[in-house]
């Protein structure tokens, strides 16, 4: 890959080895692919003799990656929103801070400030358009990937320690990297590349297990995770005369369904399965915020629609956002009529072209 080169390599490889107290950092609300790739990352930290190693991250990771996190990982892993000054002691006192899955600091929320001020080296590994290069002292930024943990993956690979043979990384490693990038591409239904599935063949290859990957991602869901996905797209599924899917998930259905972060996990690209549908979005409500995520089909700009009107951006067919209330709608029932209004006008004013 191109933005493997030997002096970013080297650059890096210097960093670990200086560092006595490295951290990992990923953003809110971390999905499969911020955890997979920060275990993965931790994991190499501790192989490299940094016994010190910390992940850091904003909100616990959803209760369908704890497959990922055993004992002893549990005890290296500051969650800011139950321990808030542990997590920003580890930033505080972190002479190397590796941020993974986001383009810009704003993007962990809490620790915001904490990576701001921090006077560590920073380093930057991400898949994410437009990155705040600046705020970093090393960038890894490719978006031709599928994922960050599969951008780490060819990071990894490139180093001296690993030296190209996947055998070589922690079986933890190779089982978060490859649990992150199947997370990310909707289990290789988007964003997959030659690299991908390279990366694919050479982690089978060192022995990661893929079908144990799989149950653990798709099939321990609670019965009320299947019982909601009928409720909403039988229910709650709505479509404009343009094409645009939505759903409006708001405080009180999930709260009936006793549903936890990650239940909700690809109910957004389920709608791009009608054939008149060009782009889906899932609106969940939490606390004064909705948050935003959009899907879109080939020829649509998911990405663009997210930075116009929902406050966010990603990936060309995959992103997100997020509206506040009041400020951007009144209240949950009024987001319905501010996305048939928006994405209208996103279709039929050029927005698109």
């Amino acid at each position: 890959m191109e933005i493997i080169n030997s002096c970013k390599i080297n650059r890096l490889t210097e960093l670990i080895g200086n560092a006595s107290h490295p951290v990992v950092v990923t953003h809110l609300k971390p999905d499969g692919d911020a955890i997979g790739s920060s275990i993965a990352m931790y994991s190499f930290l501790k192989i490299s003799g940094k016994s010190d190693a910390r992940i850091v991250i904003n909100d616990r990771y959803p209760r369908y990656l704890g497959f990922l996190v055993d004992e002893d990982l549990e005890e290296a892993i500051d969650v800011y929103s139950e321990k808030p000054e542990a997590a920003a002691k580890a930033i505080a006192q972190s002479d190397l801070i590796i941020c993974l899955d986001f383009n810009a600091f704003h993007r962990t929320e809490n620790l915001c400030t904490h990576l701001q001020s921090s006077t560590a080296a920073k380093v930057l590994i991400d898949h994410h358009l437009n990155p705040d290069s600046e705020s970093f002292d090393l960038v890894f930024s490719k978006t031709e990937v599928s994922s960050a943990s599969e951008l780490l993956y060819h990071v990894l690979m490139a180093t001296p320690l690993v030296g190209g043979d996947a055998s070589v990384l922690p079986a933890a490693a190779a089982t978060a990297l490859m649990t992150g990038m199947t997370t990310d591409t909707n289990n290789f239904g988007n964003s997959v590349y030659p690299t991908t599935l390279k990366m694919a063949s050479e982690l089978l290859r060192a022995g990661v297990d893929r079908d144990a990957i799989l149950n653990s991602l798709y099939n321990q869901y609670s019965e009320n995770r299947l019982r909601l996905m009928g409720h909403m797209m039988k229910d709650l599924l709505k479509i404009t005369e343009d094409g645009v899917a939505y759903i409006v998930l708001d405080r009180k259905t999930q709260e009936e369904y006793c549903i936890e972060e990650g239940d909700t996990e690809g109910f957004v690209n389920m709608p791009l399965s009608i054939a008149n549908v060009r782009m889906s979005l899932l609106l969940k409500e939490d606390g004064n915020k909705i948050r935003v995520s959009i899907r879109s089909k080939r020829g649509t700009s998911a990405n663009r629609c997210a930075r116009l009107f929902f406050n966010g951006g990603g990936h060309e067919n995959a992103a997100g956002g997020r509206l506040l209330m009041p400020e951007h709608v009144a209240s949950i029932e009024a987001a319905a009529g501010y996305i048939e209004t928006y994405t209208h006008r996103y279709f039929t004013e050029g927005y698109e072209d």
